[in-house]
């Protein structure tokens, strides 16, 4: 079981920096603009300066919001590289003036970002790896939908195609990975209050890339994302250290149906899974009078989006067949170890239970020691 830990301290990176002497890099991740992960970045920085730590800001963007700017305060800001094209000044980070300078940390901003042309590299994160083969620690920051892998699940989710992105071999790189979050609620006010964007272009944001439902997603993925190199940098420690495997690893199964409210269902086992750091399973099991030729065509397509839904947070999707739900859902479960399920409660009359039987309790019965949450739906 590998939960999200707390953003370490300043006194923690301090030991990280004396015990390690490879660049580290620190990338700070969240699901939208606005969330505040240039304003953590540069309140730990300062924090890491207190304890007598050299840093410096690479390339800090404050997109005009004054508590970001106000974060900047005494901290050594690096003269920007200029570029001229096609007649307009660009400024981009001088990575060779940072190796000069050699700092033990630089702080860059926007790590998605493509460079001007004639650059010596094309991207910012090229940028960055630069600077950590010289031997220079980076804290960095970048948005969910820039990873390179997850580009086609935040276009299904969103409708929204991100043309900049980070290859995922840059976050396998970093030391450590910071989930910056706030709640979508939280996130859209700061919208309205000109907090994110200038007043100008709030209305189409909170109608576009802001609506509840894309920010919900993204939530989603970034802790996903998150929880997932929790869990994959505490198993190469204990490869490394060559400690046992966790003697009860956890496994999610959420069961999945063509019910239309079934995303409701997904997305608690994503948050589910994500706190556990742990593999979990979409689960769909096809009977007999719902193959092909027989399911309905509106039940196949939320079927489908439903799938693509579970894809999108990163479930493994199952589809098994049996005679009634319950026996796929109880053998799978048994054969794959399943520790946590996730059921999907219709409305259903007392006669129906009764005549039909209960899929819940039937496996309540079979697999005895799974932790099971029931999320209410309506039809």
């Amino acid at each position: 079981m590998t939960p999200l830990p707390p953003r370490r301290s300043p006194d923690a990176l301090l030991a990280d920096l004396r015990a390690d002497a490879r660049a580290r890099l620190r990338v700070y991740i969240g699901a939208a603009p606005g969330v505040g992960k240039t304003y953590t970045m540069l309140q730990d920085a300062h924090g890491l300066v207190a304890k007598g730590i050299d840093v410096v800001i690479g390339l800090v963007e404050t997109h005009g919001r004054a508590e970001t700017a106000a974060q900047v305060r005494d901290l050594e800001v690096m003269a920007r590289r200029t570029v001229t094209y096609r007649g307009v000044t660009l400024e981009e980070l001088d990575v060779e003036a940072i190796i000069a300078r050699r700092p033990q940390i630089c702080v860059v901003d926007e790590l998605a970002h493509t460079n001007a042309p004639g650059s010596a590299r094309a991207r910012r994160y090229e940028d960055v790896l630069a600077l950590l083969d010289a031997g220079i620690g980076v804290m960095t920051a970048v948005n969910i939908q820039h990873l390179e892998t997850l580009n086609d699940a935040v276009a299904r989710a969103t409708g929204i195609r991100v043309r900049e992105t980070v290859p995922d071999t840059v976050l396998e790189r970093a030391d450590e990975v910071i989930n910056v979050d706030v709640t979508v609620e939280e996130l859209r006010t700061r919208l309205r209050e000109g907090r994110v964007y200038r007043p100008d272009k709030v209305e189409h944001a909170l109608s576009h890339f802001f609506r509840k439902g894309n920010l919900s997603t993204l939530r989603e993925l970034a802790l996903r994302v998150v929880a997932d190199d929790v869990g994959d940098k505490a198993a190469e420690y204990r490869a490394r250290e060559g400690l046992d495997p966790p003697l009860i690893p956890e496994r999610v199964m959420v069961c999945m149906s063509s019910n239309p409210q079934a995303p409701r269902v997904i997305r608690t086992g994503a948050r589910i899974a994500g706190r556990l750091g742990s593999r979990w399973y979409a689960v769909y099991v096809e009977t007999p009078r719902e193959t092909g030729a027989r399911i309905p065509t509106a039940d196949a397509e939320a079927l489908q989006q439903n799938i693509r839904l579970a894809e999108s947070l990163g479930a493994t999707v199952v589809r098994v067949h049996a005679d009634k739900a319950a026996d796929g859902l109880i053998a799978f479960a048994q054969r794959e170890g399943v520790t946590h399920v996730i059921f999907g409660q219709t409305a259903r009359s007392r006669w129906e239970m009764l005549w039909h039987g209960s899929t819940l309790d039937r496996f309540l019965e079979a697999v005895p020691d799974a932790a099971v949450q029931v999320v209410p739906l309506t039809k």
